[in-house]
């Protein structure tokens, strides 16, 4: 899985976990009068089998992503909302930081995708990202990393449940 994960890092040639939802053709005049139709959803409202273009542009933290209908090319399909879980189990008070949040959504993501897709991730042609609470979001009690199917750079096509790709 580590080799994996590193070809989706070179992927991202600017760094950064969220570099990928930027990727994948978004943004960029692709779609020209033919774009699809797009509804701005609030990160926190995401839900699994929900379809969304590719940001324009890296941030730090987002608020919102453009969804469209799964059967328009697409960057990225949202496929598991998982709660943080501590690996001991006990609860943590504060913001447990970037380091264990990743850690959690890299495992976490990963066995939830075979589970959507229809195959293990080491076996699939697909790719997976992930949007993980920040310091700010944790203090409104937001618990939750949200996993996303993507492609390796090229835009998706129908929802990737089941599809065994």
């Amino acid at each position: 899985m580590r080799e994996r994960r590193r070809k989706v890092e070179r992927l991202l040639a600017a760094g950064g976990m969220l570099a990928l939802l930027t990727t994948a053709l978004g943004g960029c005049g692709l779609f020209g009068d033919d774009e699809p139709p797009k509804e701005e959803t609030s990160v926190f409202s995401v839900r699994p089998g929900q379809c969304f273009q590719a940001q324009s542009e890296v941030k730090a933290q987002i608020s919102h992503l453009d969804r469209v209908d799964c059967s328009a090319q697409h960057g990225m399909e949202s496929y598991a909302v998982l709660e943080f879980q501590a690996p001991d189990g006990v609860p943590i008070e504060g913001y447990p930081g970037d380091d264990a949040l990743t850690k959690f959504a890299d495992g976490a993501c990963a066995d939830a995708f075979g589970k959507y897709v229809g195959v293990i991730y080491l076996d699939s042609s697909l790719f997976y990202t992930y949007l993980v609470p920040s310091a700010r979001s944790w203090e409104d009690d937001d618990r939750n990393v949200v996993c996303f199917v993507v492609g390796s750079g090229e835009q998706l096509r129908g929802s990737a449940k089941g599809s065994k790709l």
